[in-house]
């Protein structure tokens, strides 16, 4: 091995004067050559970009990866240059427990119906998460990295070297000072020229990074666009999940109450839920009809009147597509009457719209007064 002695000593040398002469300047012993106000602007522009990037990055990455565990797995992936290995995600994970417990259940069964319903919706929304977490990872985490690693490494570089050679034209201008004869004055002067050659060269070479991070800020502001739109669409994506899902459980009123297997109505004592309650029933006269054909009958014959008292107006929150001709189709933002006849379904109102009539699904509604 080549090893220079010389070389080595005098580096060190070097070394302990820089270190001295810098204890001397915090202690206010030795004089330092400032920089000017809008170099030390960049520099305080840089360093505040620094901090913020690693700040959001690091959140964001909570963010997509809540488990610390696997994000320290896949940062050893990536600095061993390995393929991060292919997870399910927590949505994912769901719907299979869930397939799985309905055809332990029984496929057939309300139950297991619906929660063969509820997974393909939460396989879905675990498909639309992986997307997202693909999506920001190569728009929006890898530019913050590539800065941080790429980018701020060369500035941190040159800064350390610029603050040498501040340091060694600082040690100049004190030996010049120091300097009694003629000779050694002259000797100290040139050092102090070569110095302040290096000093300004390398303050150009420093400044002009710094300019720099105006660029890095456009290029990071184009990355928090792609970011935000890609979780629009995740989010939208997963709105209209639900909103289906919900379409469909809203099909099969009933299924939820009792057992499922017995024919029989619910007790007479068994208070209806909170939202329906707030929706006037109409007073029986005589006899009460059998639900099922009070309703049916009502949707089927054009001669049903509301009732005198108890209609309430409502705005619908979300489209909906009517099952059947019993059904009235919805449209976001339209203001229907509905009102409740003997008998119903809690989760179920008829709803009118000019000479359109038809059961319409309480979720779907907000009720005014």
């Amino acid at each position: 091995m080549d090893f220079n002695m010389k070389k080595l000593a005098s580096d060190a040398g070097v070394f302990f004067s820089r270190a001295v002469q810098f204890t001397e300047e915090k202690l206010g012993q030795a004089e330092k050559t400032e920089l000017d106000a809008h170099f030390e602007n960049l520099l305080a522009k840089a360093d505040c970009t620094k901090n913020w990037t690693e700040k959001i990055l690091h959140q964001t990455e909570v963010l997509l990866q809540p488990n610390p565990s696997v994000r320290v797995e896949e940062f050893l992936y990536e600095k061993l240059d390995r393929k991060v290995p292919s997870r399910v995600t927590n949505g994912e994970l769901l719907a299979q427990y869930m397939v799985e417990a309905a055809n332990d259940f029984g496929p057939g069964t309300p139950y297991g119906k619906t929660l063969l319903k509820v997974g393909e919706t939460q396989k879905r929304l675990g498909g639309a998460e992986r997307e997202f977490m693909h999506s920001a990872s190569i728009n929006f985490l890898n530019p913050l990295r590539n800065f941080l690693e790429g980018d701020w490494r060369t500035i941190s570089k040159e800064r350390r070297i610029l603050e040498n050679r501040r340091l060694d034209l600082d040690a100049c201008k004190a030996r010049l000072k120091k300097a009694k004869a003629a000779e050694a004055k002259a000797s100290a002067e040139h050092e102090l020229r070569v110095a302040q050659t290096d000093f300004d060269r390398q303050a150009e070479v420093t400044r002009l990074l710094l300019e720099g991070i105006s660029s890095t800020h456009v290029n990071h502001l184009r990355c928090l666009h792609e970011f935000v739109e890609s979780q629009t669409t995740y989010y939208a994506q997963g709105y209209q999940y639900m909103l289906d899902l919900q379409k469909q459980l809203g099909r099969f009123p009933g299924t939820f109450v009792g057992n499922a297997e017995s024919t029989s109505p619910p007790p007479a004592t068994t208070s209806p839920p909170t939202v329906a309650a707030t929706i006037p029933v109409v007073p029986t006269v005589g006899r009460a009809p059998n639900p099922a054909t009070a309703v049916e009958g009502a949707l089927n014959l054009n001669d049903v009147k509301p009732p005198a008292s108890g209609t309430r107006k409502a705005r619908v929150l979300y489209d909906y597509e009517a099952a059947d001709s019993s059904e009235l189709a919805l449209l976001a933002d339209e203001m229907i009457t509905v009102y409740s006849l003997p008998g119903m379904d809690p989760d179920w109102l008829i709803g009118e719209r000019g000479n359109q009539k038809g059961k319409v699904p309480v979720t779907y509604l907000e009720l005014l007064s």
